[in-house]
């Protein structure tokens, strides 16, 4: 008796060096690929699994799907296809693939600020030199500095490694303090902290304003869900030192840009470095555009030339998970919302 062949549509613009590593995963793979936005009907007919950016069929559409995996970490936006909400789909991310990437990232926004980097192209721009400049710029040692992470996830552990070696102090808030270590059933994307050994302390979610106090930098990396919606607000702005940076590269919503306008504009907080918003694009008539203690980057922390490779790696190494029936990487937690 011959095993079960399963159909693969992938809406997606993959290389055929990808398409041809994704195929060699096993004969038992009839993998189809098509633009994204041009998925035809009958494909979702026939497909037990998905591989999409955002294409969705319902659940008429695709009644032979199981399993769909997504090309980014982030599901806020997804989880209300009624496709992905179906109790017999597996939904899966690509997260850990933005790992080392958005740890790099948030490095350099720290010591951007660290090192007063924007005043220094204002000053560039304008042609000045600054009267005394050595009293002006003289940062303290990075070392001994701490890193406040909300969310202490793959990108978290991440930023974590690299901070550590600078010889920064990290803390983080974590949904469960308890258990530190990183999940076997998550796909590593970088080296990071799989132990959850690098942090002086585990916060819980609902001590941030009390982390807050301890940070030079306070970085969001938590999925956006019901319980972190605003979970930066204004109490934990105000705990925040008058020295300290803000930066988020998680999801808008996780903090309040009402609240954080009005530290940034008093300066309650030194700065924030924004690679996501409430809004996005942001308004060109947003407060933030204008304001000298901001770096924005329009949700580009992410991205790498590699990237197509990286997310494909996850695929591939769950298509054989698939195939062999053991447990996927990155499964959504539906219930959870991440």
């Amino acid at each position: 008796m011959s095993e079960r062949v399963y159909n693969v549509v992938l809406a997606m613009d993959f290389s055929e060096q990808i398409l041809d590593q994704i195929r060699a995963v096993s004969p038992r793979l009839s993998v189809r690929q098509f633009p994204p936005g041009k998925v035809p009907p009958e494909a979702y007919t026939i497909a037990d699994i998905l591989y999409t950016v955002r294409d969705f069929p319902t659940p008429e559409q695709a009644p032979h799907l199981r399993w769909i995996q997504l090309n980014y970490a982030g599901v806020d936006g997804i989880l209300t296809q009624p496709i992905a909400q179906a109790k017999e789909v597996t939904l899966t991310t690509a997260s850990g693939v933005h790992a080392e990437t958005i740890a790099n990232y948030c490095l350099m926004m720290m010591l951007a600020f660290h090192y007063q980097l924007p005043r220094m192209i204002r000053d560039q721009q304008k042609a000045h030199w600054p009267q005394r400049p050595h009293d002006l710029y003289r940062p303290p040692d990075v070392r001994g500095r701490v890193l406040g992470i909300v969310g202490y996830g793959t990108i978290a552990r991440e930023l974590a490694r690299v901070a550590a070696a600078l010889g920064v102090r990290v803390l983080a808030t974590k949904r469960d303090p308890k258990h530190p270590a990183e999940g076997s059933d998550e796909y590593r994307g970088a080296v990071g902290d799989p132990t959850g050994e690098i942090p002086d302390r585990l916060y819980p979610p609902a001590a941030l304003a009390l982390m807050a106090k301890e940070c030079d930098w306070l970085v969001v990396t938590a999925p956006l869900t019901q319980e972190t919606l605003h979970c930066v607000n204004a109490e934990v702005l105000r705990a925040m030192k008058p020295s300290s940076v803000l930066i988020n590269i998680a999801r808008g919503p996780l903090v309040d840009e009402a609240a954080l306008i009005d530290a940034l504009r008093s300066q309650q907080i030194a700065g924030a470095a924004l690679d996501v918003f409430e809004t996005e694009p942001l308004p060109a008539d947003s407060p933030l555009w204008a304001l000298e203690n901001v770096i924005i980057s329009p949700h580009t922390a992410g991205n790498s030339v590699g990237y197509h490779e990286k997310a494909a790696a996850i695929f591939i190494e769950n298509l054989q998970r698939f195939i062999e029936k053991k447990p996927l990487l990155n499964v959504v937690r539906k219930e959870d919302g991440y």
